[in-house]
């Protein structure tokens, strides 16, 4: 993928990357990750769509954010989109990258067509009304173990992706290879705020507002975005359908590609 540089209002830089022919179709990363995570996807999904995939602020080669919230950085991947695409656009994101999307399409830029939507929950965390998140506690302790150790834990959280799964050390290091080696680690800031965010991050109430046909896809076995999240997502938003991966855990597309692809071109 060839990298090209959009200059940020503050003078920072957000790096994207662009790639095959077709409808525009943008995916955003998760959470300490990268858009090299995608690479196997793009090669798969090149000669459909003109795919247009940024590094989240602090991630990869963009430039942190002054704020790492939701609001704000939707703020500035919208205005991303105003400047290099005028048609509109499927949008996609994985976990961090899906909340990411929610918040953009709550913004109501006329361009989002439609929402593809992967392992993600409107809620992280669970409370009193929320019974489909991790407990709160686990989140503020991996925010303590990522203090401590920043380059373990982010290991040990993306192999909780794949936990459950009946999957090869093969597979997983070829995996490893693109979606982790390919990219250097995240700003050490915007990863901690963001795991911060997540405890507070709530976008139950604007599911019902965001009316772009939404595919959510999510594995049966996610231990990070539970399925349930996932189903509830689906049943609220007003033309939302859900897709389960039995046997995959937080990332279908890394575990099951070409059904994640074939997936993706009928909804699309």
């Amino acid at each position: 993928m060839k990298q090209k540089r959009f200059k940020l209002p503050n003078g920072g830089v957000l790096a994207w990357y662009e790639v095959g022919n077709g409808p525009p179709l943008v995916l955003l990363h998760g959470w300490a990750t990268s858009a090299s995570v995608f690479s196997e996807l793009v090669a798969m999904l090149a000669d459909d769509f003109r795919l247009l995939i940024p590094d989240l602020p602090g991630h990869g080669a963009s430039s942190p954010a002054v704020q790492n919230d939701l609001e704000s950085i939707a703020t500035t991947l919208n205005c991303w989109l105003a400047t290099i695409e005028s048609a509109p656009i499927a949008l996609g994101g994985w976990s961090l990258g899906g909340m990411l999307a929610l918040e953009m399409a709550r913004q109501k830029p006329q361009r989002v067509d439609r929402l593809l939507l992967i392992g993600t929950t409107p809620r992280f965390t669970s409370g009193d009304d929320w019974t489909f998140g991790l407990p709160e506690v686990q989140v503020r302790a991996l925010g303590r173990n990522l203090a401590r150790r920043f380059e373990t834990t982010l290991a040990d959280f993306f192999d909780l992706a794949f936990a459950g799964e009946d999957i090869s050390r093969e597979r997983l290091r070829a995996i490893r290879s693109f979606a982790v080696k390919r990219s250097s680690l995240p700003d050490r800031i915007a990863a901690m705020e963001l795991l911060n965010g997540f405890c507070e991050q709530n976008q139950l109430d604007l599911l019902t507002h965001i009316d772009q046909p939404a595919l959510v896809i999510h594995g049966e076995l996610d231990q990070i975005t539970p399925l349930t999240a996932g189903r509830y997502l689906a049943e609220q938003l007003p033309d939302g359908e859900f897709l389960e991966f039995s046997g995959v855990g937080h990332g279908p597309f890394l575990s099951r590609p070409q059904e994640v692809v074939d997936s993706i071109l009928e909804f699309c």
